[in-house]
């Protein structure tokens, strides 16, 4: 498997692809990307991060910059600390949901965001162009480490006007959180009990040794989903080894579904800046995200707005349109009166917020909120060209059906819709489709898939 270069960073697996040599490369033009300014680290908590951060450090302090290490945190902490710091960048060493094998480095701007397709293009030529040159012994960089930097992030969320920290501890929450021992293990245990939460922790000890395939859908959340039943709490909650992503279970042990974190969030926020006296908002999220968003948001007169898939890409028109909520559907909600980028720590202050103004159980809430269902799958091309196909398609459709070309083709249909994204790195289609039941959204999913082989 060769290395994974992208909008989200490098990728690769550990002593084959993703090999010390290319950690000093990447981290080296990184270094004279950022100007030779401060650069702020942090590792996501799997075991070969520690080795990888030594490395990223070490270039970057030759490069001379200086180098404020978060030790085992948050990729969302990373960009806040950039952010606050105003530091000139960011480097959080993760693989994110990827296996253990894997690891990698994702780069953050002087602004704390990711960095956008303009900016990547510009860092990718100065990691090809190489031939790097290093600092003499007294020009070299400072190191300090600053791992109680997690507190700044939980405060940030305490102190947000949408929190009432003593309503929330007034219901005693009962909840068991799976960080599947990576970056979450230590923030969100300590924000929970914050909270006041009676918090039972499932795979929270840091020591980076994945006690499941750590993406947090469900087929690999079932020891969680049976714990919650087991001990009779009131929520389960899932955070990926990076902590952009959250997933909830509701009380009966069922899983909440990833899509409906943001969609809660948007309810909450919404609501909560309503009762300000604040309204006419945006929200924004992808072209996969479901949408019950938009349903929420007419709830209070809110616009959606859709972009591309990719964090950066949902942050900066986030930016550009000054939204108060939004993100993507994979269980990762981006506030900006914290910080723009998708941020598990977040969404598990809005969502308590939220279930203790709602007032019944989690599963309760959810059944009161739009119901959608989401089918995924992919088609092989062999021979066939993605960029015609998805051509056609979209002469035939946009005769008859509103459409969108801006990331493959997505056709929005009366009561359902389809997206269909080609890959960057396999010759493939994937096939997303949404409609009222699981049933109808297959049948589009087989319908659409048919029409691609034809």
């Amino acid at each position: 498997m060769s290395l994974m270069v992208s909008i989200s960073g490098i990728r690769g697996i550990v002593g084959e692809s993703l090999t010390p040599e290319i950690v000093i490369k990447y981290g080296s033009a990184f270094a004279e990307y950022s100007n030779h300014g401060t650069i702020i680290i942090g590792r996501d908590g799997r075991s070969t991060g520690h080795s990888i951060a030594n490395l990223v450090s070490s270039t970057l302090l030759q490069k001379g910059c200086n180098v404020v290490d978060l030790g085992i945190c948050p990729t969302p902490t990373v960009g806040l600390a950039v952010e606050r710091m105003k530091a000139a960048g960011g480097i959080a060493i993760t693989a994110s949901h990827n296996p253990m094998i894997w690891n990698g480095m994702k780069f953050i701007a002087a602004t704390g965001m990711f960095l956008n397709a303009n900016e990547n293009r510009k860092f990718w030529s100065l990691a090809e162009h190489g031939n790097f040159k290093y600092s003499a012994w007294d020009k070299q960089g400072d190191l300090q480490i600053k791992t109680e930097f997690i507190n700044e992030h939980i405060q940030a969320i305490l102190s947000l006007p949408y929190i009432d920290k003593k309503k929330i501890a007034a219901r005693k929450f009962k909840v068991v959180v799976d960080c599947v021992n990576a970056s979450g293990g230590i923030i969100v245990p300590k924000l929970l009990r914050e909270f006041g939460c009676d918090v039972i922790e499932l795979h929270c000890d840091v020591r980076g040794i994945f006690a499941h395939t750590p993406e947090p859908i469900p087929e690999n959340l079932t020891e969680l989903s049976s714990r919650v039943v087991q001990e009779k709490a009131d929520l389960g909650i899932a955070i990926d080894p990076d902590s952009d992503r959250l997933v909830l279970i509701t009380d009966r042990g069922i899983p909440f579904v990833e899509e409906y974190t943001v969609v809660s969030a948007t309810k909450f926020v919404l609501h909560a800046e309503k009762k300000l006296g604040k309204n006419n908002h945006s929200v924004v999220v992808n072209l996969s995200t479901t949408r019950a968003v938009e349903d929420v948001a007419a709830e209070y007169g809110a616009t959606v707005l859709r972009t591309p898939v990719g964090e950066i890409n949902v942050a900066s028109k986030m930016k550009e349109l000054g939204s108060v909520i939004g993100g993507e559907g994979s269980g990762g909600v981006i506030l900006p009166q914290v910080h723009l980028s998708r941020d598990a720590i977040v969404g598990v202050g809005l969502f308590l917020q939220l279930l203790t103004e709602f007032g019944g159980t989690a599963s309760e809430l959810k059944a009161s909120l739009p119901q959608y269902e989401i089918v995924k799958n992919k088609i092989e091309l062999g021979s066939m060209k993605p960029d015609a196909i998805l051509a056609k398609l979209h002469e035939k459709y946009s005769k008859s059906e509103r459409t969108n070309n801006d990331d493959g083709l997505k056709i929005d249909f009366a009561s359902s819709w389809v997206h269909l994204r080609k890959s960057n790195t396999e010759p493939i289609i994937r096939i997303i489709a949404e409609a009222k039941t699981k049933d109808e959204a297959g049948k589009l999913v087989e319908r659409f898939q048919k029409e691609i082989l034809n």
